[in-house]
């Protein structure tokens, strides 16, 4: 009897055109897709607008100088987060207060000592060559972790680094390693060099972040890069440099603001959430490849043969670190 009870429910089953279980695991399913292709999306539109900062500070050359561009980011920042999110800002101010000098050296090297390099270097040199040393940032993270917290290194990772670092001497001297011993290396690149280590420093420095809400943390990583940004823009001023922005130049601080500062971190936040930081991480190595791509298409800048080379290497080197991080 319960043997033609159990096969007449198999038959059952199999006749409805679908089980209450199977549709459960298909709703399963279905939404783990959406999720994982609403967090593809968002990592996506996250490193365009990373890729595009460069553009914007191409593009801001002779419409607005760089310490206008770097004061006006932080601050606006500062004071939108403070607006919408004051009172959890007040609910961390005494672990924020424990820990003031931390955040002032972190929002310093991170936020100011950073845009600052940038975008005085893409007065120098061209989007594409800051896009691509900028997509080795993810090994110079990795070298800064080992150098302040004696992080493990494998043979695997250690080769991926040298790999995408000889791929940074090849943009830097442009392919031209002669460039190099003659000392010939273009001054917006160095200082796009100075950017990369100044963000891994800040990046490996993150670990000892104290326990705030992110929107406390940032504010506070805006506040203190708005105040270290003010000596430098008076500097700029005494220089005779400083230019105030025009009508592109508005668009161009507009531009920076929403999409490269306030956006990419909401969407870049929401997406770890939804697929954790391992995997989120992986897609800034699209950030080298946008630039590149938005600098040919806006900025008509050509696209080097040793441009090639080198975002081959770096991602080559990246990936092998990856890898050997993933083994170990």
């Amino acid at each position: 009897m319960r043997r033609s009870m159990e096969w007449g429910s198999r038959v059952c089953v199999s006749c409805v055109p679908e089980a209450p279980c199977h549709q459960g695991a298909r709703q399963v399913i279905a939404i783990k897709g959406t999720t994982i292709h609403n967090a593809y999306a968002l990592l996506a539109l996250t490193t365009l607008f990373w890729a595009g900062n460069s553009i914007a500070g191409k593009l801001a050359v002779g419409h607005v100088s760089p310490m206008i561009i770097v004061t006006l980011r932080w601050v606006s920042i500062a004071v939108a987060l403070y607006i919408f999110s004051r009172d959890q800002i007040a609910a961390d101010w005494a672990v924020a207060r424990s820990r003031l000098a931390y955040l002032r050296r972190m929002g310093a090297l991170g936020f100011t000592v950073f845009s600052v390099a940038v975008y005085y270097a893409l007065i120098y040199t061209t989007a594409i060559n800051a896009s691509i040393l900028q997509g080795a940032m993810p090994l110079f993270v990795f070298v800064a972790s080992y150098v302040l917290f004696a992080s493990r290194i494998v043979k695997a990772q250690a080769i991926g680094f040298l790999l995408s670092f000889l791929g940074v001497i090849v943009v830097a001297t442009q392919g031209e390693f002669g460039n190099l011993m003659a000392l010939n290396v273009n001054l917006g690149d160095a200082l796009m060099l100075v950017a990369i280590i100044a963000y891994a420093l800040y990046t490996g420095g993150l670990r000892s972040k104290p326990k705030l809400h992110w929107t406390s943390l940032m504010f506070m990583l805006c506040l203190a890069a708005s105040l270290t940004s003010l000596p430098l823009l008076a500097f700029e001023m005494l220089q005779g440099a400083t230019l105030f922005p025009d009508a592109q130049g508005w668009v161009i601080i507009l531009y920076i603001v929403v999409f490269p500062t306030l956006l990419s971190q909401i969407f870049f936040i929401r997406a770890v959430e939804l697929i954790g930081p391992n995997r989120a991480g992986l897609f800034i190595n699209l950030l080298p490849v946008w630039g590149a791509l938005l600098a040919i298409t806006i900025l008509g800048e050509t696209f080097h043969l040793y441009h090639g080379a080198a975002l081959l290497m770096i991602l080559a080197g990246i990936g092998l670190a990856e890898y050997g991080g993933r083994k170990s």
